[in-house]
């Protein structure tokens, strides 16, 4: 009886974990979340790797993150949003100490930067955790325990989490900078094309983030 119930349990998790990923990448409306509760702690000053080219303004047409929301959406459980709901993402193969960010040229089309020129508004983040890289453009991105942040152009509406495991380098970023590995998808999901390759019909690339 007792292997019964163990065999049942196993079965049961088996099922959640398979379920997961494909109802989640159906996305959770943003309306659904809930801020998480972080205790704030004094602000701390933002660091910038030392061979940085001086902060220049964004471009004018350049989309800024004026907000960080800690929120809890359903399956994915803590993440980050902006002031639009849209969740963000960190980069395996970027830096965090010192902090740098590898995602550049086709990639930065495919994950576009969380971009500020200034302190963005926090809510349920710490703002200890918070600071800024300068990128080789010259434009300042928010990082978060020194991970640079990131939106996915994959994700379609506010809420959404397409971007989870991609390349296996690509995770929904917790509002303490970890990567949020509740919920994986099967398998290493593969990018989708940069905007350009997009439009020009190309369909998938040879991009490789």
């Amino acid at each position: 009886m007792a292997q019964m119930k163990r065999t049942v349990i196993v079965a049961s998790a088996m099922v959640a974990l398979t379920a997961c990923a494909p109802a989640g990448y159906e996305g959770a409306n943003s309306g659904a979340a809930e801020p998480v509760a972080v205790t704030a702690a004094e602000p701390s000053a933002a660091v910038e790797p030392e061979a940085s080219p001086s902060p220049t303004a964004a471009p004018s047409d350049a989309e800024l993150t004026d907000e960080l929301n800690g929120r809890k959406v359903a399956r994915m459980g803590s993440v980050v949003t902006d002031q639009d709901g849209w969740i963000l993402y960190r980069f395996d193969k970027d830096t965090n100490d010192p902090p740098s960010s590898n995602c550049v040229d086709k990639c930065a089309q495919v994950w576009p930067p969380a971009l500020t020129d200034g302190a963005p508004d926090l809510n349920g983040v710490s703002d200890d955790k918070v600071g800024t890289v300068t990128r080789q453009d010259g434009t300042r991105q928010i990082t978060l325990d020194g991970w640079p942040l990131y939106r996915y152009v994959g994700d379609k509406k506010p809420g959404q989490w397409k971007g989870q495991g991609v390349g296996g380098t690509w995770f929904v970023v917790a509002p303490d900078g970890r990567k949020n590995l509740s919920c994986l998808p099967t398998g290493t999901p593969k990018p989708v094309a940069p905007p350009a390759d997009e439009k020009a019909g190309q369909g998938d690339s040879n991009y490789s983030y």
